[in-house]
């Protein structure tokens, strides 16, 4: 009976210790950013960043009703911080590659960035949506979408009837300036 006690411990342990990850998930890595020096991080709600036109469809607004918060860890790029730069941009890079969760949207080059878009969630109905993107002058970060249920194509109708909302914008950068 003892030798049987054993044996299941033994199975149990080794099924525990192989079912833990060693991989870094998108979520982890924001919250290890968090307060990081040199990292602009931050939750934002959508409403405190997006306001709609005026003149945008119904649908719009249900879009944007739909989206819950947006989460952002972003590295300037500096002369001192070159290493930084490129170990931040390996592990973003690390954490995407041959990632199930996350299937790509598009992939673009703006103003000295490379952009590659993701997703989470069925095709017609998004959960997640990231942007990661890195380039030499700007620096290395990752935007994150939460959701329910997002339409992609009235995501994109959003994001082409929507205004960043400046004031709020500039509230936001005093939080980074004042760390």
């Amino acid at each position: 009976m003892k030798k049987l006690t054993q044996i299941c411990a033994l199975v149990c342990l080794v099924l525990f210790a192989s079912s833990c990850k060693n991989e870094k998930s998108l979520q982890s890595y924001l919250v290890d950013t968090s307060g990081k020096e040199g990292f602009y991080t931050g939750d934002l709600p959508v409403s405190s960043v997006l306001s709609a036109k005026a003149d945008v469809s119904d649908d719009v607004k249900e879009t944007i009703k739909s989206i819950k918060k947006i989460n952002i860890a972003f590295l300037p790029k500096t002369e001192d911080n070159t290493a930084a730069y490129e170990a931040e941009k390996a592990k973003l890079k690390n954490i995407f590659k041959d990632n199930d969760d996350y299937k790509s949207l598009m992939v673009m080059k703006a103003q000295g960035m490379n952009v590659k878009v993701y997703y989470s969630g069925d095709t017609d109905a998004i959960d997640e949506v990231v942007a990661f993107g890195y380039g030499d002058k700007n620096g290395v970060g990752v935007a994150r979408l939460l959701g329910e249920d997002m339409n992609p194509a009235k995501v994109i109708e959003m994001m082409n009837s929507v205004k960043m909302d400046s004031g709020n914008l500039e509230s936001f950068s005093a939080i980074f300036k004042g760390k």
